[in-house]
C-alpha cells in the first residue's frame, strides 16, 4: 500500500510565483493570499491579485466557501505550470481572510524569511 504524503504549503506571496522564482515549480505546495478579482461558478476558476501580481486558482475541490469579489482569500494547494508557463494553483484549502492587514502580512513574511535564512546558514543557533 502506497502512502501519499500531503506537504504543508510554503508561505509565499504572489510575487514569489513568477517564472524566475525558485518557488515556481510544478507541483510545489504553497500557501498564498490575494484579493479576489473575479470568480466563475461555471469553471470554478478564481483570479486573485496582490498589487500587480495575478494568479488563477482552481477551486473545484473546495466546498462550503462563498466567493465575493473584493474579499481577501488564503489558499493552500499545489502549483500547476501550464504549457504557456502560467501557474494555476490547484487549491485544496481555502478561506476568507477579510480584515487581514496585507502590509503587515508581507512584513511578517519578510521577517520569517530572514529568520529562516540566518538559521539555515548557522544551524548551531537553533
Amino acid at each position: 500500500m502506497t502512502s501519499l504524503e500531503i506537504k504543508s504549503g510554503a508561505l509565499v506571496s504572489l510575487q514569489d510565483l513568477r517564472p524566475s522564482s525558485p518557488f515556481f515549480k510544478q507541483g510545489a505546495s504553497v500557501r498564498i493570499i490575494g484579493k479576489l478579482q473575479e470568480y466563475s461558478t461555471e469553471t470554478g476558476l478564481a483570479v486573485i491579485i496582490d498589487g500587480d501580481d495575478i494568479l488563477k486558482v482552481n477551486t473545484e475541490h473546495l466546498r462550503d466557501l462563498t466567493f465575493e469579489v473584493g474579499s481577501v482569500y488564503q489558499f493552500i494547494g499545489e502549483l500547476l505550470i501550464q504549457p504557456d508557463n502560467e501557474g494555476v494553483l490547484q487549491a485544496r484549502v481555502g478561506r476568507n481572510v477579510d480584515g487581514i492587514d496585507l502590509n503587515l502580512y508581507h512584513q511578517s513574511l519578510l521577517l520569517l524569511r530572514q529568520f529562516q535564512a540566518s538559521h539555515l546558514n548557522n544551524p548551531a543557533t537553533m
